[in-house]
C-alpha cells in the first residue's frame, strides 16, 4: 500500500475534510504508538509502511507504559488543531484498521501482542460505544 492510498483510505473512513488532516492523524497516531512499542517492534512496523509514514516511527521504541486513555490524549495533543480526545480515538481506531490491512499477518500479530489488554479498544475489538 502506498502512502497516498493509506492516507486517502483514512480520510474517507473518517470523512475528514482533506488529505492533510488525514496525514496529520496518521502521523500523530504512529508517533505516539512508537512511544509505546518496545525495542525493535517500531522498526519492524515501519518496515511495512510507506516511507513517508514509516519515518513517524522511531528505530527503537521506548516501551513507555501508558494506558489507552493516555494514548488517545497524546494523539489529540500531537494532532493539535483542537482535536478532542474523542476525535483522536476515532482517528486512531481507523488507522488501526488501515494498519491491519497494510501489515502482514505475522507483523500484525507481533505488533498487537505488545499492547496491553486495554488497547483492545484501539484495535477495534471493543465496541466503539464503550468510551
Amino acid at each position: 500500500m502506498q502512502q497516498q492510498e493509506f492516507v486517502s483510505a483514512v480520510k474517507e473512513s473518517l470523512d475528514l475534510p482533506d488529505n492533510q488532516s488525514a496525514e496529520r492523524a496518521v502521523r500523530a497516531t504512529l508517533t505516539v504508538l512508537g512511544q509505546r512499542l518496545e525495542g525493535g517492534e517500531a522498526k519492524d512496523l515501519a518496515s511495512q509502511l510507506p516511507g513517508g509514514l514509516a519515518d513517524a516511527l522511531p528505530d527503537q521504541g521506548a516501551g513507555e507504559r501508558f494506558d489507552v486513555d493516555t494514548f488517545y490524549q497524546r494523539i489529540a495533543d500531537q494532532e493539535g488543531d483542537g482535536v478532542t480526545v474523542a476525535q483522536a480515538r476515532q482517528h486512531a481506531r481507523a488507522i488501526a484498521k488501515g494498519l491491519e490491512t497494510a501489515l502482514t499477518d505475522g507483523e500484525w500479530n507481533n505488533f498487537t501482542s505488545q499492547l496491553p489488554k486495554d488497547f483492545q479498544d484501539f484495535l477495534g475489538t471493543e465496541p466503539v460505544e464503550k468510551h
